[in-house]
């Protein structure tokens, strides 16, 4: 079993940033690979951003070029440091963990963090 903890939300103005964090605890090995998954109000859930074990990354188009996420295997955490936010970016974000591949899809991933909330305003 892994736990995960996502820390790192709040509420920032339209052109900020924010740095997102997972911790992971529990059977943590560096093989897993993480993402990151939002969601809005009345929204289905949608992939962010993922990392492999070896430390390659994938993004969604909408948020290309803006975020950019990263690991850290010793303290196995997982960052996603948003730049240039939009309101558009409001919602919660959820880390995620899977033994498999990296992949986009929920149901790729095993465990889940309980999310943090992220709100941009205008």
């Amino acid at each position: 079993q892994v736990q995960l903890v996502d820390s790192g939300g709040g509420l920032v103005q339209a052109g900020g940033s924010l740095r997102l964090s997972c911790a992971a605890s529990g059977r943590t090995s560096s093989a897993y690979a993480m993402g990151w998954f939002r969601q809005a109000p009345g929204k289905e859930r949608e992939f962010v951003a993922a990392i492999g074990w070896g430390g390659s990354a994938f993004y969604a188009d909408s948020v290309k070029g803006r975020f950019t996420i990263s690991r850290d295997n010793v303290k196995n955490t997982v960052y996603l440091q948003m730049n240039s936010l939009k309101p558009e970016d409001t919602a919660v974000y959820v880390c995620a963990a899977t033994g498999g591949l990296v992949g986009g899809s929920p149901h790729e991933y095993d465990y889940w963090g309980q999310g943090t909330q992220v709100t941009v305003s205008s």
